[in-house]
């Protein structure tokens, strides 16, 4: 996108919020950089300057914009629509992998050398992945200095600094304020933080139709781990440093996030898996477009456009419970998938006083799960604890960096996991936009309503008018029946 100038100036000039996340504009006389609809008086084209990334922007000596904050701006769709290894290695960089294992980590988990991960980002990014995993620590660091009561050497720590003087040079480059300067012009115009407790606003691309959204996660929600309360979807977190508990709320124009972690290292990971769960860096006008070329499809749209896939915060958690769903009601799946959680999930507290009470139990706890004690099939058992053992080995891989095709393979690879499973796992767990569920029951039902084929075979040949957005139009589909899974919650 970056590289159309004729285009990113357009944009600018439209102030354009669908373009934000997609590119940044530099001006070359301020030195600043800016998301495309930043509310100040556009400059002159020639002036514009166009990067992929804040990084790039940063590297190339710009600072971000204090009127518009560009680093708050959606994150680029392109990572949530690709599988390639920028993709990957972005979806990685966003769940603080550079942070903890460095550049190596990140080159073997995608199976790359440095060197090749190395090009490839700057090739299409402009940054390599310490440029761009510093862009994320500026950006974690000025969350909790504007929205936290905690000590500066502490946000340092907690946005991942390896020093108070880096902390502060970083800050300095990139807002051209200082920290305690940050935190002033904070104080000014937001509510006193609550202690332990960060809240922030979770920007989206309109438009956005919530009710399929939070009506499915809390429809499925396993007790203990999720919960609808105060017109919040709350639920707990298992983090690579501690634990978290987060409440999100659907506003007109973001989504509103309250977090408390043990750990402030958590808070990026944490960020990125809740935008994540919500689908909220898709580019909505896209998929509608696409999926309202189809006559029959448009309508759908027309009525509640910007649907978001429901997705998950972790893959092997949605994986162990979409075999528990298998041929169940959505009830009998939500009490499967409660009874582990009670009898091998960790107790945690409640910090906002609700009803949050465990973790969703990790791999290498369920691999010692008594099969006898599942209240379910013996071949369903099979399958649970075949897949388990799968994840808790690393045969299985359903991490933001996976290889969708590949984890394809791997799950259909296991005994009971049919091609339901597998692509309500590529679709909700892996995120990929075109996972399709042609044998849906709710799926055929809708598509037989609107005069289109019913039988799964005729219905992929006919949704190909769809790609690469199958995810989406599943939900439309889906919200056309009055399931619970479609409907915003009620108190």
């Amino acid at each position: 996108m970056h590289e159309d100038r004729e285009r990113c100036i357009r944009a600018v000039q439209a102030k354009d919020d669908r373009f934000d996340g997609w590119f940044f504009t530099a001006v070359r006389t301020t030195r600043i950089y800016c998301r495309p609809s930043c509310p100040a008086v556009p400059p002159k084209p020639e002036n514009m300057t166009f990067y992929p990334s804040a990084a790039a922007a940063q590297a190339a000596g710009y600072r971000a914009c204090k009127r518009c904050r560009p680093d708050t701006s959606p994150g680029s769709p392109e990572w949530n629509v690709r599988a390639d290894a920028v993709a990957r290695a972005m979806r990685l960089i966003g769940e603080g992998v550079v942070d903890r294992e460095g550049v190596t980590g990140l080159a073997t988990r995608l199976g790359y050398s440095t060197r090749q991960i190395e090009r490839q980002l700057k090739e299409e990014l402009g940054a390599g992945p310490l440029a761009l995993a510093r862009a994320q620590r500026a950006q974690t660091a000025r969350i909790l200095i504007e929205t936290s009561a905690l000590s500066m050497s502490d946000i340092a720590y907690g946005a991942g600094f390896s020093s108070i003087r880096t902390f502060n040079d970083t800050v300095q480059e990139v807002f051209a304020l200082s920290p305690s300067e940050l935190r002033r012009r904070a104080t000014r115009t937001q509510a006193a933080a609550t202690p332990g407790v960060i809240t922030l606003r979770l920007p989206f691309r309109r438009p956005l139709t919530p009710d399929n959204l939070f009506g499915h996660l809390v429809a499925t929600a396993v007790p203990g781990v999720e919960e609808w309360r105060d017109g919040s979807y709350r639920r707990t977190l298992r983090l690579p440093y501690g634990h978290g508990v987060v409440s999100l709320a659907p506003r007109p124009d973001h989504i509103s996030c309250r977090l408390a972690l043990t750990d402030q290292r958590d808070l990026q990971v944490a960020i990125a898996r809740c935008r994540r769960m919500l689908d909220l860096d898709a580019d909505p006008v896209a998929v509608d477009e696409q999926l309202s070329r189809d006559p029959q499809m448009a309508e759908l749209v027309a009525k509640a456009p910007g649907r978001r896939v429901p997705r998950t915060v972790d893959g092997d958690e949605f994986a162990v419970r979409a075999v528990l769903g298998q041929q169940v009601s959505t009830a009998a799946a939500r009490t499967h998938a409660g009874r582990l959680v009670t009898a091998y999930g960790s107790k945690v507290e409640d910090p906002f006083g609700g009803g949050l009470t465990h973790l969703f139990p990790d791999m290498g706890t369920l691999a010692g799960l008594d099969p006898a004690a599942l209240a379910m099939p013996q071949s369903r058992r099979t399958t649970l604890t075949t897949l388990i053992a799968a994840l808790a080995a690393g045969e299985v891989d359903l991490g933001g960096g996976s290889d969708w095709a590949r984890a394809r393979e791997q799950l259909a690879a296991l005994p009971g996991i049919g091609p339901w499973t597998v692509e309500v796992v590529a679709m909700r767990g892996l995120g990929d936009p075109d996972a399709f569920l042609a044998s849906d029951l709710g799926v055929r039902k809708a598509a037989g309503a609107l005069g289109l084929p019913a039988a799964p075979a005729a219905l992929t040949r006919h949704a190909a008018v769809w790609q690469p957005w199958r995810a989406y139009a599943v939900q439309y589909l889906w919200a056309t029946d009055d399931h619970p899974i479609n409907l915003m919650p009620q108190e």
